[in-house]
């Protein structure tokens, strides 16, 4: 009677009991450093307020910038009054044609052997992403990728969300603020024959260090040498020097030696369209007919991961590869942003070197490429000059050098200047 009377009272005790979610478990994740840095930065009201941890182009008001040549893309798109249906799988092949003549070159013997598969994806991250699975399904030689120490972020859970393996080969040189080529070239020849190695075609981030032409010319020796596979990041095509055929001067090289190469590109950075996920995948294959199978792997994988890409952004880059003015006018953009970048460079070696004799050696400020610049300061430096000067970066020197300008270089270069004298 007494058991009889538990099961009917058990309902009544279930409903009064507080619900256990199906989530109780889940662990909270690590907040990520560089929204952090933002929040940071956000809730800081000082006036001299400097964010250095944004990788996102600004011009010389801090502000973003949207390109003259992406406006009057976007002003032929709305009076071409274009639909908005489905793209394909793999992308709008006008724009895919394109980035691959700009990625490859116009005399690209595979390019023009109509032997680059290519798809369109969600930005630089999408075609890594895609690359990352590809390579993890078909390559038959390893299913371990070498990425450089340091590289950006999120290259390791990315690759490893793919299926590959991670390891690492030396890259940078914290004592001289530059690359460690003996170490890089140490590291390669090492690793087991057939693995994948992932290079930064320019603009290294997150050191902005970059190989010369010759250390290139080097880099695809031993590559050769060891049989291994190069996947190639461009994110910053044009980005890097002013000049997007010297900035794709490595994956061209390598091309013309006979490498079969993988290929990310993003027009994040080079057309601004950082919210529009502009980028593209591609690889080099022996022939059409080969070209055609990986096509239809790449489909394979792209259907059921986000089925086809968005069709807005890839309508303006378009636009932009295919109109000679307009890319003409682009390619002038580019480079002026470039070039900002680089006169900010020069700028902050003269105030740290010249002007406030700053402790230490700054020529890897102007001797670095691109959007980043390993500044060479210590996480406490950083730190202190967060806390003491509202300056914002990453903990380990990392600065964007596109949050830099004319109002707020000098400031800055001061509140370093005192940081490394620890006055600050």
């Amino acid at each position: 009677m007494l058991a009889i009377n538990a099961i009917r009272r058990a309902p009544t005790i279930l409903r009064n009991a507080a619900p256990l979610s199906t989530w109780s478990a889940v662990p909270a994740g690590p907040p990520d450093p560089i929204l952090g840095i933002t929040e940071a930065f956000k809730a800081d009201k000082d006036p001299r307020r400097i964010n250095l941890g944004v990788g996102a182009y600004r011009d010389e008001d801090g502000k973003p910038y949207v390109l003259n040549a992406v406006k009057k893309a976007e002003e032929k798109i709305a009076a071409a009054k274009l639909d908005k249906e489905y793209l394909p799988i793999t992308g709008l092949p006008g724009f895919t044609g394109n980035a691959a003549k700009l990625a490859y070159g116009v005399d690209s013997v595979p390019r023009n052997q109509n032997a680059i598969a290519v798809t369109q994806s969600i930005s630089g991250t999408g075609a890594l992403r895609i690359g990352g699975t590809f390579l993890a399904r078909h390559y038959p030689h390893s299913k371990t990728i070498y990425v450089p120490t340091p590289t950006w972020g999120n290259h390791i859970p990315l690759f490893k969300d793919s299926g590959l393996e991670v390891k690492y080969y030396r890259y940078f040189d914290k004592k001289t603020v530059g690359l460690d080529f003996a170490g890089l070239k140490e590291d390669l020849q090492n690793a087991p024959e057939g693995s994948i190695v992932l290079l930064h075609a320019c603009a290294h981030n997150p050191t902005g260090v970059d190989p010369t032409q010759s250390q290139w010319k080097d880099i695809s020796d031993i590559i050769a040498e060891k049989k291994l596979f190069p996947f190639f990041d461009m994110a910053y095509q044009g980005f890097a020097s002013g000049s997007t055929d010297r900035d794709a001067f490595a994956v061209r090289y390598f091309v013309s030696q006979g490498h079969q190469i993988a290929l990310s590109q993003s027009f994040a950075k080079n057309m601004g369209l950082y919210g529009e996920r502009v980028g593209a995948f591609s690889l080099t294959t022996a022939s059409e007919e080969e070209r055609k199978r990986v096509d239809s792997q790449l489909k394979i994988i792209v259907r059921p991961m986000y089925s086809n890409p968005p069709l807005h952004g890839a309508h303006i880059a378009n636009t932009i590869l295919s109109d000679p003015e307009l890319y003409q006018e682009w390619e002038g953009e580019v480079k002026g942003m470039a070039d900002r970048i680089i006169n900010m460079r020069e700028r902050l070696y003269q105030l740290l070197s010249n002007d406030f004799r700053t402790p230490g050696e700054w020529s890897h400020v102007k001797s670095q490429i691109g959007m980043f610049s390993f500044t060479g300061l210590n996480k406490e430096q950083c730190k202190v000059l967060a806390e003491k000067a509202h300056i914002y970066m990453t903990m380990d020197g990392r600065i964007s050098m596109a949050g830099l300008n004319g109002r707020n270089i000098e400031y800055f270069a001061k509140s370093v200047d005192a940081a490394v004298r620890g006055d600050l």
